[in-house]
C-alpha cells in the first residue's frame, strides 16, 4: 500500500508528459503561420496510415488562404483556389467553400519548427514550411 501510495506522483507526472504531447498548440495571430506550406498528407485520425496529396497553402497577410493542388493523375494538372481564413481565438478558421461565409476550425495539434499538424473537423492535415 506505501508503495502505490510513493508510484502516484510518478504516475501523474507521466501522465502529464503523454498528455501534453497531444496538446492543441493556441497561436496568438496569423503571423505564426504567414507564407508558404507544403500539405504533404492527410489522415483521418493522427496515428494512422497517411495519404500522400500534394498541395501547397500560401497564407497572406490579408487573411486569403491561396491554395494549389497538383493532380498528377487526373485531367486537371493543377487547381488554385483563394479562400479567406482568419486566426480566432487560437485557431484557424477557413473558408470551406469558395463564394459562401461558411468556415470551419482548424486546431494546430503540433508546430516545432518547420513542421505543423491540423486538426480540422474531419482530417487532420500535415504540412511543411517551405
Amino acid at each position: 500500500m506505501i508503495k502505490n501510495i510513493k508510484m502516484l506522483p510518478f504516475i501523474a507526472i507521466i501522465w502529464m508528459c503523454a498528455f501534453s504531447v497531444h496538446a492543441d498548440v493556441a497561436l496568438k495571430d496569423n503571423s505564426e503561420i504567414l507564407g508558404k506550406w507544403n500539405l504533404y498528407a492527410e489522415s483521418s485520425k493522427l496515428d494512422s496510415e497517411k495519404k500522400a496529396i500534394k498541395v501547397e497553402w500560401d497564407f497572406k497577410a490579408d487573411g486569403i488562404l491561396h491554395t494549389t493542388a497538383t493532380d498528377s493523375v487526373g485531367r486537371t494538372k493543377e487547381m488554385k483556389i483563394a479562400i479567406k481564413y482568419a486566426v480566432e481565438n487560437g485557431e484557424i478558421k477557413k473558408q470551406t467553400k469558395l463564394g459562401q461565409e461558411k468556415y470551419e476550425s482548424c486546431k494546430v495539434v503540433k508546430k516545432e519548427g518547420s513542421e505543423m499538424i491540423l486538426k480540422c473537423p474531419f482530417l487532420f492535415y500535415f504540412l511543411t514550411k517551405i
